[in-house]
């Protein structure tokens, strides 16, 4: 052992070292002394004894060894033939000695059955050759797990003992504690002589720890690290090494040394070092609080007396391996777990869970027992699982749940309780992802027609066969719901109104399937608040997509959102608000509450809940202009559930990708995710619209406006005929007179822009803004900016930057084309902000039809997604931190002639100012004159923009 290794390995041992050289001091004057060095297992003994035996030869002295091990005890002499291999006797001695050795061995053997004592003159002889040798040099003789030794060499040393009194010999005995297989009387026999000391190691102190892990780490680890070390250690010097390996091996292969404790493999591995060294049943009690985990009932556990246990935990707390009874660290417990034989490691699980059970432990914690058993014998077992597994979804602890139900369904025998359970079993593992479960469903759909599964859970399985695009199936497992009179029970009417709405919402041309509600079928007697909230989430959702947006919808599920936790609402419930949200127009308001529930979800571990939550966030990012934030939320959600897992769901995300390359110019990135094949049946759902309108949008961005046509009136054929033509969900009218211009169809684009107008709620000032946008583009460059001043105040009121960036572009060029080029330099420089917080290129022209048929659109990626043509715009050099210049002395008006400038400058009416200010329309005139005469300018389309009013105005 090298110097540094013996100074660490002897911290706190230094006392008992010199104890022993003083022992071996007076044993060279003659008076031969005897030590029994004991101590809990792993706690120092043998290094002590060999930094003791390899500094005897400086004292004086020669040191003579040998080690006792449980697989040599049945070995007749083994301990005492290796002191005497040892030994440096002459070959006359040596060959007289091993002689001895082999009678005795032989007489041992010949009286086996009768255990008959070894001879004492052969007892005799062979500690003659030892004391013998001790009169040329004084001997250190070291034993080390004496325990461990078998019963005729202790009887030689005990022999040996009593007479080293006069000799020069120390003799030293290593042992752990409470650790003696045969009869303790060597132990009593040596403590009975008065020249035997005995010596007892104890585990380190927190100083202790702290200073071999200074002698191995340095000072300053040493104290940042001692105090959890000595927790997890028990100060245990072996467990304390261990844990400083662990240590520098992270530190090894980490970038930086790692802040804490590192609990590793050599950790586990000197956890079952100590294990073997000590006795077996002290083990097997190790293996048992390990499956059980707490000390209660390992007695009955492992079938043994109460007191017999006692006395084994007592030697793992005294090792440092356990403390309160339970292991210090969980690594412990695991690596015990891991070193056990499979079959008795399930037969322990097994019965600890009967025992669980019998004292009425948890449901959890008598599952986890039987999961772990991978088996069920007690009928009672099936319901435990079945509890604990709806305890775990409770808790987020979804892949507990998984394998509770799959025991549970694995060791049920009857059909219509193994249907329920797979149903539920269907739930869990659609949590982690939706693609999991698919092979089941075909099993479930059988379960329907035998009749073994029906109500409630019928009507989820017919979900989630439309997921996965199974419409037929799902259309089967519905009719044989509603031809069986399963709405007769409060469940199954709950579902099959909730499935209603979030069909007519998703699914809409397979409501068809339910028929029309009766009055039997509906929402009476609905009275729990998880089914109410579902109620009144998708009724939300379905109203503001076939009526526009509606402020008590908004805020209904706004306060559903606000008051509930993900735990406490089903996903729909969810999914439905923040829906309900974005396509009214309130982003901003349901970005936060995302963001909420995605934290929420990915703190429980719900990979299925955080994708489906990334796709609405995506959406939500786009209708906030947001490109970068979307396509970021978009690709984590096709990440965590692969294209297979989306099912016809796919369209969301993927749309939302396509749209937000797009935008940004990526369009080859974007070709990569259009050449990805989606189900047909895709089509036949709201995910299949957003699909259209994205890939819309990228041809159109590329030059192929008439591509882009069919798709936008494809999209606008089918919300017609689902009734869910809204611009809240997809503008698409917008998007088709875009694409007429393109193509120089200036009159069929106005009408569709008109169109879209009409269908605008007031609710909606993003979908007017838009709309006001492109109807500006219809008319002559002198029309054009009263409506492009609308269309940036609306847009600036939706929170649509990118709209908005476009918007101000179109606005550049109308007054570019007018003459007004300070004006235009004041927006151009505002627009590339604009542009540059939604991280795209600043749209640059105009969408005149003139420019159009002269230019059309770019192939290629040079302006970022803009609706329009090349050139003219300015560079991407500005930030989005960009001031916003004023090229007017707005400074001069007063804060009502503001309020009524910005007004007026939004498009609204003298009369609509007064109404809006609670003023007079006399008030109103006299403020806009006073206005006109401070700005110098003579008409009302000369004022600024109402974005240039800024906060002050109050608009």
């Amino acid at each position: 052992m090298k110097g540094g290794d013996t100074a660490m390995a002897m911290v706190e041992r230094e006392q008992e070292l010199v104890l022993l050289e003083a022992l071996l001091a007076s044993a060279v004057m003659g008076r031969g002394r005897v030590a029994l060095v004991g101590g809990a297992v792993a706690t120092g003994k043998s290094t002590l004894l060999h930094t003791f035996a390899e500094q005897a030869i400086e004292l004086g002295a020669l040191a003579v060894t040998a080690t006792g091990s449980p697989l040599e005890r049945d070995v007749p002499l083994g301990v005492l033939r290796q002191l005497v291999e040892d030994a440096p006797l002459v070959p006359q001695e040596r060959e007289r000695a091993l002689s001895l050795l082999e009678e005795g061995a032989r007489a041992v053997a010949a009286g086996a059955d009768e255990r008959r004592p070894v001879d004492a003159q052969l007892v005799h002889a062979l500690c003659g050759v030892l004391l013998d040798l001790s009169e040329r040099c004084p001997l250190v003789l070291v034993v080390d797990d004496v325990h461990h030794a078998d019963r005729e060499s202790l009887l030689c040393l005990a022999y040996l003992a009593r007479r080293v009194r006069l000799a020069q010999i120390v003799a030293i005995f290593g042992h752990a504690d409470q650790a003696w297989h045969t009869d303790s009387y060597f132990q009593t026999e040596l403590l009975r002589q008065p020249h035997c000391r005995r010596v007892r190691l104890t585990r380190l102190s927190r100083a202790g720890v702290a200073a071999m892990l200074a002698a191995r780490l340095g000072d300053e680890a040493a104290e940042r690290l001692a105090d959890e070390m000595y927790a997890h250690s028990g100060g245990n010097p072996l467990l304390v090494t261990a844990l400083a390996d662990d240590y520098e091996e992270s530190a090894r292969t980490a970038p930086e040394p790692p802040a804490g404790v590192v609990v590793g493999e050599q950790y586990g591995q000197a956890v079952l070092s100590c294990l073997s060294r000590g006795e077996a049943r002290v083990a097997r009690a190790a293996r048992g609080l390990a499956v059980l985990g707490e000390p209660r009932s390992l007695d009955l556990l492992l079938g043994v007396p109460a007191a017999e246990v006692n006395k084994d935990l007592h030697s793992l707390g005294a090792a440092g391996l356990t403390a309160l009874g339970t292991f210090r660290h969980e690594a412990a417990r695991q690596a015990v777990l891991g070193a056990m034989d499979a079959g008795e490691r399930a037969e322990l699980h097994r019965r600890a869970a009967e025992l669980s059970y019998g004292v009425g432990a948890s449901p959890a914690v008598v599952a986890r027992h039987l999961l772990e058993a991978g088996r069920v014998d007690a009928p009672w077992g099936i319901e435990i699982l079945e509890e604990a597994a709806r305890s775990a979804l409770r808790a987020g602890q979804v892949d507990s749940a998984v394998g509770y139900l799959r025991l549970a369904w694995r060791a049920c025998a009857d059909d219509t309780q193994r249907a329920k359970i797979m149903t539920m079993l269907v739930r869990a593992e659609w949590r982690i992802n939706p693609a999991a479960p698919a092979g089941r469903l075909a099993e479930l759909a059988e379960a329907v027609h035998r009749g073994s599964l029906r109500g409630g859970d019928a009507v989820v399985l017919a979900r989630a066969l439309l997921w996965h695009g199974r419409v037929d199936d799902a259309r089967d497992v519905l009719e044989q719901v509603l031809e069986s009179g399963g709405t007769a029970d409060q469940e199954t009417r709950a579902e099959l109104v909730v499935a209603r709405l979030c069909l007519r919402a998703a699914h809409p041309p397979f409501l068809t399937a339910l028929g029309h509600m009766t009055k039997e079928e509906g929402p009476g007697g609905i009275v729990s608040v998880s089914v109410s909230r579902r109620l009144e989430s998708a009724l939300a959702l379905a109203e503001v997509l076939t009526r526009g947006p509606r402020e008590e919808y908004v805020d209904a599920v706004e306060r559903i959102l606000e008051d509930s936790r993900l735990d406490e609402m089903s996903l729909d419930t969810v999914e439905n608000s923040l829906l309900t949200l974005t396509y009214a127009g309130r982003a901003e308001r349901a970005a936060p509450l995302c963001d909420m529930f995605a934290a929420e979800a990915s703190a429980r571990q719900a990979p299925s809940r955080r994708a489906r939550l990334a796709a609405i966030r995506a959406e939500i990012a786009i209708r906030q202009g947001d490109m970068p934030a979307a396509e970021r939320h978009a690709r984590a959600a096709l990440q965590i559930i692969p294209m297979s897992g989306w099912g016809v769901a796919v369209g969301g995300p993927l749309g939302s990708l396509i749209f937000a390359l797009t935008t940004m110019g990526r369009y080859d990135e974007v070709r990569e995710h259009l050449d990805v094949p989606v189900p047909e049946v895709m089509f036949q759902t709201r995910y299949g619209l957003h699909y259209l309108h994205a890939r819309g949008r990228h041809s159109l961005a590329t030059g192929y406006p008439a591509l882009a046509l069919g798709d936008f009136r494809r999209c606008g054929d089918l919300m017609t005929e689902w009734n869910l033509d809204t611009p809240g969900l997809i503008p698409w009218r917008a998007d088709a007179a875009e694409a007429c211009l393109r193509l120089g169809r200036v009159e069929e684009a106005r009408e569709l822009v008109r169109d879209q107008l009409d269908g605008c709620v007031p609710d909606d000032p993003r979908g007017r803004g838009v709309a006001l946008r492109l109807l500006a583009a219809t008319l002559d460059p002198g029309d054009r900016p009263a409506l492009l001043r609308q269309a940036t105040g609306c847009l600036q009121a939706a929170g649509d930057r990118y709209e908005l960036a476009r918007a101000l572009a179109d606005l550049v060029e109308t007054y570019d084309a007018l003459g007004e080029y300070r004006r235009a330099r004041t927006i151009a420089t505002w627009a590339q902000a604009v542009a540059a917080e939604c991280g795209v290129e600043p749209p640059a022209s105009s969408l005149s039809p003139a420019h159009q048929q002269s230019h059309g659109a770019p192939r290629s990626g040079s302006h970022g997604g803009s609706s329009t043509g090349s050139g003219g715009g300015p560079e991407r050099g500005a930030t989005a931190t960009a001031a916003r210049p004023s090229a007017v002395p707005l400074g001069e008006l007063s804060d009502a002639e503001r309020r009524v400038a910005s007004l007026a400058a939004a498009g609204c009416t003298n009369r609509e100012i007064a109404a809006k200010l609670f003023v007079t329309v006399s008030t109103v005139e006299q403020h806009l004159t006073r206005t006109y005469r401070k700005l110098g300018i003579t008409r009302r389309s000369d004022l600024p923009l109402v974005l240039e009013f800024g906060e002050q105005a109050g608009v």
